[in-house]
């Protein structure tokens, strides 16, 4: 069996920090160390929004028979970050 504290490490953040991460673990009924896992597990790195806009590219291209041009793209991607959808929202997944 593998001994959990040899699987811990832990984060400096500022009082301020920790104490909001308090706030929304408890109005989430969950714990702080639940409430970082999840965020860290749930958002996608820079790697992994550009794969998802790769994958998206080709599945277009094969619907439509040609990709969207970069103009349709940066449209695209303006109106996806407006939403709250794009990488600027570390929340939201791509």
């Amino acid at each position: 069996m593998k001994d959990m504290a040899a699987d811990e490490t832990s984060i400096k953040v500022s009082t301020a920090a920790r104490d909001r991460l308090a706030q929304l673990a408890a109005e989430h009924d969950t714990t702080i160390r639940s409430l970082v896992e999840d965020l860290a597990q749930s958002t996608p790195t820079q790697a992994e929004y550009a794969e998802r806009a790769e994958l998206a590219r080709a599945e277009l291209s094969s619907a439509l028979g040609s990709a969207p041009s970069p103009e349709a793209e940066a449209k695209a991607r303006a109106l996806l970050e407006r939403l709250g959808a794009g990488p600027s929202s570390p929340r939201t997944a791509a």
